[in-house]
């Protein structure tokens, strides 16, 4: 199955190499969608709060939302790539909807809910066996607005990419 005879799974095929990756432009540009979120929101904790975060370069939550970043890059790319009328567009166009809904949702609930458990433990006695527990993580999620706004960011940057790349 996809084996050319050398018996090694194909990986010495003619044409095949590891370097092929930074050729594939979906791939590519929803890596730097992820890499220029995480940035940012490096930079505006520092802006904010004063203080350099590295957790920011890879945790979730907040703003901007990597996760709206990197699945919107992937669904323009593809759709750049392949045209907006193809399948594969649609299948990621889908799944950046779910990704995001899923982050201004269910996650953004799980957050507050975290802020509320955190809060009880708190308020427990020191004699309980839960008054010792680390605090559970409250910045999960991201709201419809923060999602929205990063989604259109993303693409607006990857148009702006893709028309220059045109030009030359």
């Amino acid at each position: 199955m996809g084996d050319d005879g050398g018996g090694d799974g194909g990986a010495s095929s003619a044409g095949f190499s590891y370097f092929a990756v930074f050729h594939n432009y979906p791939l590519v540009a929803a890596l730097l969608g992820f890499a220029v979120a995480q940035s940012i929101k490096f930079f505006v904790t520092r802006y904010k709060e004063n203080r350099w975060d590295p957790k920011q370069l890879i945790g979730s939550g907040g703003m901007p939302s990597s996760h709206s970043a990197t699945v919107t890059a992937l669904a323009v790319a593809i759709g750049f790539q392949d045209g907006f009328g193809c399948a594969l567009f649609a299948t990621a166009a889908i799944f950046a909807s779910v990704v995001m809904y899923d982050a201004s949702g269910i996650r953004l609930h799980a957050g507050k809910q975290a802020e509320v458990l955190n809060q009880i433990v708190c308020e427990l006695p020191s004699e309980h066996p839960l008054s010792e527990t680390r605090p559970l993580r409250e910045l999960l999620g991201h709201t419809p607005t923060q999602v929205c706004s990063n989604a259109i960011f993303t693409n607006h940057f990857i148009i702006l990419h893709q028309s220059k790349a045109m030009s030359y």
